[in-house]
């Protein structure tokens, strides 16, 4: 056993031989020397530079640029009125109700990713024009509603708040509604109809099973992963932005709860990861299900091309939830 004199020699050699170390790096003296720090130095660097592009990348996507349009619903067609419902975490959330007939179903309509409540209208007018009640409000980080997205998770739970608020009104069917959404509100559609057995039909356009997913998609877009680690880091930075929902799984591993719900999904030639992403949807979705191919997103469609595309879409409701009063 070394003596107390001996451990305090051995403490100070270790410290001398690790300042020594230090130093060296700090001040290299030997070819080896500064090409270990050259090389830190670079790795420093590139890690740097790559945490930066992916931030700057996560920051782009999830808080993209609002430009939310206003309203005077006393001047709108359709009667529609406000109607606030309160979310989780005790805030509240203002929609429009377009009301049909009295005792009717309610559909609910999401809009998409970089798209609000106002962009879906044609097809709210539709779906009340054949005496649907109809409900659209603003996601998070989405036209009126501030905030940062979470390309789904946070969404679906402001689905949930909204479906739980409408169904509450004695104006409408409490035990039948129709859902429909377009990717970001696609995703939280077949969330609540996979645990809601109150939804009785719905409609998915250009879907995906998992956020990840469509974050992947715009990252791709961006076209900054060809960076080396710039996928890997904004992955992980979204992952940890969203903690609470790290053990959420696809939502296709829920589509047993969706068996005998009638479902209609629609793919768009012109989003074809999306397209791709909507097909394996279909894929693995219990009967009864449709598929349906269109050229273009709805976003993107021509007057006509929308009508025709709207006037599918009443069908398919008109046919498993026909506005009856209940």
């Amino acid at each position: 056993m070394l003596t107390f004199g001996a451990q305090r020699r051995v403490r100070w050699s270790a410290r001398a031989h690790w300042m020594a170390v230090f130093s060296e790096l700090r001040y290299p003296t030997t070819l080896l020397a500064k090409l270990f720090s050259i090389l830190l130095a670079l790795l420093l660097f590139a890690l740097v530079s790559i945490s930066t592009v992916s931030g700057f990348l996560i920051y782009q996507i999830l808080r993209p640029a609002r430009n939310p349009s206003s309203f005077d619903l006393n001047v709108m067609m359709g009667h529609p009125s406000t109607f606030s419902f309160s979310l989780a975490d005790g805030s509240t959330r203002e929609g429009w109700l377009f009301p049909g007939l009295r005792g009717a179903p309610a559909i609910v309509v999401c809009h998409g990713y970089l798209s609000q409540r106002a962009d879906v209208l044609t097809l709210v007018t539709a779906l009340q024009d054949h005496q649907f009640n109809v409900f659209l409000f603003d996601f998070i980080g989405h036209g009126t509603s501030v905030g940062r997205t979470t390309l789904g998770y946070q969404e679906t739970g402001e689905l949930r708040s909204a479906v739980k608020a409408i169904l509450s009104r004695d104006d409408v069917d409490p035990q039948h509604l129709g859902l429909w959404g377009v990717d970001m509100g696609g995703y939280a559609a077949l969330e609540v109809a996979a645990t809601d057995p109150r939804v009785t039909a719905f409609a998915v356009d250009d879907a995906y099973d998992d956020p990840r997913d469509m974050l992947r998609m715009e990252m791709r877009k961006s076209g900054l992963t060809v960076l080396p680690g710039v996928a890997r880091f904004a992955d992980f930075g979204f992952r940890m932005f969203n903690y609470p929902f790290r053990r959420e799984p696809p939502v296709s591993t829920r589509f047993g709860a969706t068996r005998g719900v009638p479902k209609l999904f629609i793919e768009s030639d012109d989003r074809p990861a999306l397209a791709n992403a909507t097909l394996q949807l279909f894929v693995k979705a219990p009967d009864p299900k449709q598929a349906l191919r269109e050229r273009m997103s709805y976003r993107d469609m021509s007057d006509d091309d929308r009508k025709a595309y709207e006037s599918q879409i009443v069908n398919f409701f008109l046919q498993y939830i026909p506005p009856t009063s209940r």
